[in-house]
């Protein structure tokens, strides 16, 4: 009776233990089904515990029963707005996988209700969007986050690591970065393309939807600098299948000691997120998310490991639900900061394009990025 009345008490002791490490999950909202990263955002959402899905903001109504069809969904699940929802459920947090011109309605909705945002790159069409959503956050004190795939890269990590701590290339010179695939048409959804090809809904084409991606990264290996100035070029290579936006973008950041190149395109033979950094005394490789090379000289180049970031800083979910428990504070590649600059990058760029011209910036005040994303 001993042995039991000790196993019991050890029990009890085990589950309040327990109960204190694990907090309630995040109480999480989807706010828009239009863009396609939905589907790869919802299965690992469903598996969760820390962060629990308490309804979906989807007024298409066939496109909600599609999804709901799709990851085997209650109906009672969707709502037609976010008041309807939050009649029925506490939100803490919103995921938006709108438009990106839907990205500021999205936030001034949810800034004055105290509940912390999650899109999809880029953060906004325009800098005055983005300076908007901005002052909307800060006035409503939530955090933003800025969702980019090559955040999570062991390889993305690894370079900054190897750039800016181990100094295993110098200084910085030079930046090729490239993003992109053969292009949206034959893989997206209808949902998904009817945005994404338009130049209001999207800001653009190509140059946005993947040269953020290289504004994003050069912004955060530069130490949150602003560029001196940027030149780009946009084409239509396939203009059957895009009348209305680019499908290829090339831009040119210019620092007072560095060069980026962001190579944008829907023309692509093959999905690529990959780079190249050059800097005083030596080259990385990124050839993919987790693989990395260094090469010093005339010498052949050699891998370097890519180690995995720790929680919460592996995965989108983890760091998301982190931020909203205050255990975090959002900083770096997904950082309102950071993401200012892109904005203002994408901004310039597509005048560039326009017109022909360099577009000089003004004076650098640089950004605040200090970022344990990159020291685990």
């Amino acid at each position: 009776m001993k042995k039991l009345l000790t196993l019991l008490a050890f029990m009890l002791v085990a589950a309040c233990a327990s109960s204190q490490e694990s907090p309630p999950p995040v109480r999480l909202a989807i706010i828009g089904l239009v863009h396609d990263h939905v589907t790869g955002f919802l299965p690992d959402l469903l598996s969760r515990r820390d962060v629990q899905l308490v309804g979906i903001v989807e007024p298409n109504q066939a496109l909600a029963a599609k999804i709901a069809r799709d990851f085997n969904l209650e109906a009672n699940l969707f709502y037609p707005s976010l008041a309807a929802l939050r009649a029925k459920h506490d939100v803490q947090a919103v995921a938006a996988f709108t438009s990106t011109f839907d990205h500021l309605s999205v936030v001034e909705m949810c800034a004055p209700l105290g509940i912390h945002v999650m899109m999809e790159k880029p953060l906004a069409v325009s800098l005055a969007d983005a300076q908007k959503m901005a002052e909307a956050a800060r006035q409503g004190d939530i955090q933003l986050v800025v969702n980019y795939e090559t955040t999570w890269y062991r390889s993305t990590h690894g370079a900054y690591d190897a750039v800016h701590r181990q100094r295993a290339i110098g200084d910085l010179r030079k930046l090729v970065i490239r993003d992109g695939h053969s292009g949206p048409a034959p893989i997206c959804s209808s949902y998904f393309l009817d945005w994404l090809t338009d130049p209001v809904l999207n800001g653009g084409g190509a140059l946005m939807d993947f040269g953020c991606y290289g504004a994003n990264l050069a912004t955060w290996l530069m130490d949150g600098q602003r560029p001196d100035s940027v030149f780009a070029v946009t084409q239509q290579l396939q203009p059957d299948v895009y009348p209305k936006v680019d499908d290829e973008a090339t831009i040119v950041l210019t620092y007072p000691r560095a060069q980026a190149i962001i190579q944008a395109s829907w023309n692509w033979p093959y999905g690529r997120k990959d780079m190249d950094l050059y800097g005083e005394t030596g080259a990385l490789r990124l050839p993919d998310g987790k693989s990395m090379y260094l090469r010093k000289g005339n010498a052949a180049e050699i891998p370097l490991p890519a180690p995995a970031m720790p929680l919460p800083y592996a995965d989108t979910l983890s760091y998301f639900g982190a931020v909203v428990r205050g255990e975090i504070q959002v900083t770096g590649l997904s950082s309102i900061e950071v993401n200012l600059i892109v904005a203002e990058i994408l901004d310039a760029a597509k005048e560039s394009a326009r017109t022909g011209k360099r577009i000089t910036l003004g004076a650098d005040s640089g950004a605040d990025i200090a970022t344990p994303e990159a020291a685990p």
